[in-house]
């Protein structure tokens, strides 16, 4: 793995703002309210050639009784204990702390290096704020701007002499990226936690428990994988607190950065109007998607409860008629590990791609049975078609006059082409284009 740097500290001292900093685009939730990261939030940064791998953290509280706090501060201890390098970030307008006195008892122990932070100071004029830390014993303190960026510098400077030596390069690109979405509360950090086999992410009964996308690389029989646990994505009418806000666009940009989406029902509640907005999401960024019906252990069956929930969803999500089905028990276990075989055999369709030469073979044989209406009554031949990407996998044909197309025309053919090649349980992108010069 690439070295690891862990951002601990108080709630609301700043780090996800230092984090956000360093990784060059707002990943981390960041809001003037304590306690707005909970768990831990990863991202890859660059300073001065060196590669590492960033972890920002929920706010530390080493006395708290709180039982959301206490499992942030395991969430914390987890980030510590897999850490290379700890930065430990305390406020310089709110002083020295009784609680960063503690954390700083508990950093000790760990016999790594920690580099001790003092942020929020915004000018070279507030500098001297930053001595009255040092009655931690600590040997120097780094004053520095999250925000503006001051004093950032000299700290990753120091940081990047003391880390460990970068691995060669993997291939990230051969990580299939999983993105684990669905309304809160439906099991989605209970599926992680299982399949990974340990806690991952905080599990809490209170809906909206995770808050920032969680990112994990793991193996399992040689393949490389990367889970994202998001956010519960509420409908708007529920999101009211500013924080959920933040959280279901994170879950929103997920989508954006996976290959496969595993979009979570609650199959004790059944299909409900949130979730197939939420799939609706999914189908819109062209993601292959896995649906789980989790909490069957929940339900009382007969040999037809499989096929009438089965027949609701795919009643309710006509759009994601080839996105294959699976019910499952985060809790007890039951057929969780089936879901990589159905991952895998997507992924490979979504990353399948057909040579031009029998592209057109086949596509001139179903246009032949079923020719394109005509458009300005004149023939709207297809010239030649081509797949220009895979992820989704995309075909473009070039035609007469594109806007003459008609949609059922091209349901037409995204259906035949999915019945010609090995398309049955990804989307696929149709796009039409001006045939000759104007193309």
């Amino acid at each position: 793995m690439k070295p690891i740097i862990a951002i601990v500290g108080r709630p609301n001292v700043g780090k996800s703002t230092f984090f956000n900093r360093l990784s060059k685009h707002k990943k981390a939730i960041v809001i003037d309210e304590p306690g707005a990261t909970r768990d831990r939030n990863y991202a890859d940064c660059e300073w001065n050639g060196r590669i590492f791998t960033l972890v920002d953290t929920g706010g530390f509280e080493p006395v708290s009784i709180d039982r959301m706090l206490v499992q942030m501060r395991e969430q914390t201890t987890l980030a510590i204990e897999g850490a290379d390098v700890i930065i430990f970030l305390m406020d310089g307008r709110e002083g020295l702390t009784p609680s960063d006195k503690e954390i700083v008892g508990i950093l000790r122990k760990t016999l790594k290096p920690v580099y001790y932070a003092i942020n929020k100071v915004d000018s070279p004029k507030q500098f001297p704020d930053a001595y009255d830390f040092y009655q931690l014993g600590i040997d120097h303190a780094y004053p520095l701007s999250a925000e503006h960026g001051l004093g950032v510098g000299d700290l990753m400077y120091d940081i990047i002499e003391r880390l460990p030596p970068s691995p060669p390069d993997d291939d990230e690109d051969s990580r299939i990226r999983i993105a684990v979405i669905g309304k809160p509360n439906v099991g989605k950090s209970s599926l992680i936690n299982k399949l990974l086999g340990y806690e991952r992410t905080i599990v809490n009964p209170t809906p909206g428990t995770t808050r920032d996308a969680i990112d994990t690389p793991f193996e399992i029989n040689g393949r490389n994988y990367l889970l994202i646990d998001t956010a519960g994505i509420r409908r708007k009418s529920k999101v009211s607190l500013q924080l959920e806000k933040y959280s279901v666009m994170e879950a929103i940009r997920t989508l954006d950065r996976c290959d496969v989406a595993m979009i979570l029902i609650d199959a004790s509640e059944g299909i409900t109007d949130q979730d197939t907005k939420i799939a609706g999401l999914a189908y819109e960024r062209g993601v292959a998607c896995v649906i789980v019906m989790n909490k069957w252990d929940l339900l009382e069956k007969d040999n037809s409860t499989i096929g009438v929930h089965v027949k609701k969803i795919k009643d309710k999500l006509k759009y994601l008629d080839f996105a294959p089905i699976i019910s499952l028990s985060a809790l007890t276990g039951q057929r969780i590990f089936r879901i990589f075989e159905l991952i895998e055999k997507a992924y490979e369709q979504y990353t399948t791609r057909i040579s031009t030469g029998e592209l057109n073979r086949k596509v001139r044989d179903f246009i032949q049975s079923f020719p394109p209406p005509r458009y300005g009554n004149k023939p709207n031949p297809v010239s030649y078609v081509t797949q220009t990407s895979v992820k989704p996998p995309t075909f473009v044909f070039f035609v007469r006059e594109p806007k003459g197309v008609h949609f059922s025309y091209e349901r037409y053919l995204a259906n035949r082409i999915r019945e010609e090649f090995p398309f049955d349980m990804v989307p696929i992108r149709l796009l039409f284009r001006k045939k000759g010069r104007d193309a």
